[in-house]
């Protein structure tokens, strides 16, 4: 059996949105203090029991809030032609964290945006 070991950090982005055509008050400009969650499936350890440092998982999630955090999100050009729900932003970070992240053995395998600590969404993919 193949032993995967999954390794996680929380942070957070503060940041404006709002979202067209939803029939009620999120359609107006709001802001939220996004949580948000990443998640690395390792399959091996090195030799002294690591899969992914956890600074390189900071690092990689801190360099990409970098173009989220205190911005109105609509007005980015991730967000330009999809709305910025949270459900988006989980997609946008998956991909992006995965470009600088994923490589042998080592794959972000979710992330998770809360808009409050009790609501939020998670993004993965699975092969066919």
């Amino acid at each position: 059996m193949k032993e995967i070991h999954e390794v996680y950090v929380q942070t957070h982005f503060s940041a404006a949105h709002c979202l067209e055509g939803y029939p009620g008050d999120c359609a107006r400009l709001h802001g939220h203090n996004w949580i948000i969650e990443v998640y690395v499936r390792c399959e091996r350890l090195n030799e002294i029991g690591i899969g992914v440092d956890f600074r390189e998982i900071k690092d990689s999630v801190r360099e990409v809030l970098q173009g989220l955090d205190h911005f109105n999100l609509n007005e980015l050009p991730a967000f330009r032609s999809v709305n910025p729900t949270s459900e988006n932003i989980a997609r946008f970070l998956y991909k992006e964290l995965g470009r600088i992240l994923n490589r042998e053995g080592v794959r972000v395998s979710k992330v998770k945006v809360s808009e409050t600590p009790g609501a939020g969404a998670f993004y993965w993919e699975e092969a066919d």
